[in-house]
């Protein structure tokens, strides 16, 4: 374990922002994690995983602790259920595909979400019908004050629409260093009712699917919609979707009498941020080296070459607008630093 310096963080966040750490260290194990958290002659410090959930718009005069913890194993299971555990630094993907190789099902419906295990809690990550509450069992996580192991439970994790405690009253206080899941050895539970997993299915002419075919659906229709971190910096959706009360959607209705909605409860409904950005005109625009993704109007994009002040910009110009057009306040999915 070496700490670097000077290091561009454009490799280690998914935008491909280029902004410089005074400081940085990759970490492979919890002892050089506990190690690196106890030094003392660095003040300040930001944790970074797969870097596909932040927005980095200055350099950073700390030290950068790259989490890089590996390895995936069963750690039990029953008649019905295997619980696995992955390591932090594990990458989402890949750990879905491994899940799917064994036949293990719960996270097909996840597949291809950018990002590292050790965050997907962190945001509750979700897609086509299914969030990581579904599968979660327990996370274990290192104290950022007495550099101590401990373990939080589902119910400890508080978990609810793109947020958990880890964003709320315990942000900035924990590193979380492995995840348990809870997936299914048979009788997998399908989900095919979300967004147009059903139909792609029909395209590909499969009847009766498996967890691998909803696996490679979710991956077509994601390709489809989404662009690759590796071709164009991005991460992911930007924005959550605004829950408004159902009297304030009855309202829209008046003037946008096609905007979708989801119901959330019995006075409130879940819109699409990407029906409002496109809506507003903002989806494809391109502004020099940055924009909104042309086939997605949920995913800000950097072209190659713009600052992360550029793109905070933009956000900022889209919600405003959002609001002024609709009256609704949608907020960053991403951290912003």
């Amino acid at each position: 374990m070496q700490i670097l310096q000077n290091i561009s963080l454009k490799p280690y966040n998914t935008f491909g922002i280029d902004v410089i750490a005074k400081h940085f260290v990759s970490t492979t194990n919890i002892n050089d994690l506990k190690h690196v958290l106890s030094l003392k002659e660095y003040s300040r410090r930001l944790i970074l995983g797969g870097g596909s959930n932040i927005l980095l718009t200055k350099n950073f005069d700390g030290l950068v602790v790259h989490i890089d913890l590996k390895g995936i194993e069963i750690i039990s299971e029953d008649e019905d259920f295997v619980y696995v555990k992955a390591n932090a630094g594990e990458n989402w993907h890949q750990f879905v595909l491994w899940c799917i190789s064994n036949n293990f099902g719960g996270v097909e419906n996840l597949s291809l979400i950018p990002g590292n295990v050790g965050t997907a809690p962190i945001q509750n990550i979700g897609a086509y019908g299914v969030e990581l509450k579904d599968v979660f069992e327990s996370c274990e996580v290192i104290s950022l004050e007495n550099k101590e192991l401990q373990t939080f439970n589902k119910a400890e994790c508080d978990f609810d629409y793109r947020n958990s405690i880890f964003k709320q009253q315990a942000k900035g206080k924990f590193i979380i260093t492995s995840v348990v899941f809870k997936l299914t050895k048979h009788s997998h539970k399908l989900n095919i009712n979300y967004g147009t997993i059903a139909s792609e299915l029909d395209a590909m002419q499969i009847k009766n699917p498996t967890i691998q075919d909803i696996s490679k659906a979710v991956i077509t229709i994601r390709e489809s919609k989404l662009p690759n971190p590796k071709d164009i910096g991005n991460s992911g959706s930007f924005f959550k979707n605004p829950v408004i009360s159902k009297k304030h959607y009855k309202k829209l209705l008046e003037n946008f009498e096609n905007i979708p909605s989801y119901p959330v409860n019995d006075t409130e409904v879940k819109v699409p941020a990407g029906w409002l950005i496109e809506h507003a005109g903002f989806k494809g625009k391109c502004f020099g080296n940055y924009g909104v993704h042309k086939k997605q109007a949920l995913v800000l994009v950097n072209y190659g070459g713009a600052k992360g002040s550029d793109i905070l910009k933009l956000s900022k110009l889209i919600q405003k607008t959002i609001k002024r057009l609709f009256d609704i306040s949608i907020e960053a999915e991403v951290n912003i630093l």
